[in-house]
């Protein structure tokens, strides 16, 4: 098993673990951190699918650097917006939709 595969499997796991995080829990908190346990496990995925003949290609490589940053202000707007509805509601759940 090359180390490629290693991360590429170990990502799919992150991966559907944070998904299995964001469908099943109430918590805003929680789902904001298997959000980006999601996003860790598809970076992993595309850092070891990347690699070819032990050299890694740089051209994903960056595509993951840029997601990290992307995903660290997403993150920080989760966070702020989850703040205020703590603010306004007290709460951390996300109300329930009506269906008039």
């Amino acid at each position: 098993m090359t180390s490629g595969l290693l991360f590429a499997i170990v990502g799919v796991l992150l991966f559907t673990m944070g998904g299995a995080g964001v469908l099943l829990l109430d918590h805003l908190l929680r789902r904001i951190l298997a959000f980006n346990l999601m996003g860790s496990g598809a970076f992993l995925v595309l850092v070891g699918l990347a690699q070819r003949h032990d050299v890694a290609d740089p051209v994903p490589q960056a595509m993951v650097l840029t997601g990290i940053v992307v995903a660290v202000a997403a993150t920080a707007l989760a966070l702020a917006l989850a703040r205020r509805l703590h603010a306004l509601t007290g709460r951390m759940e996300l109300p329930e939709a009506d269906d008039d």
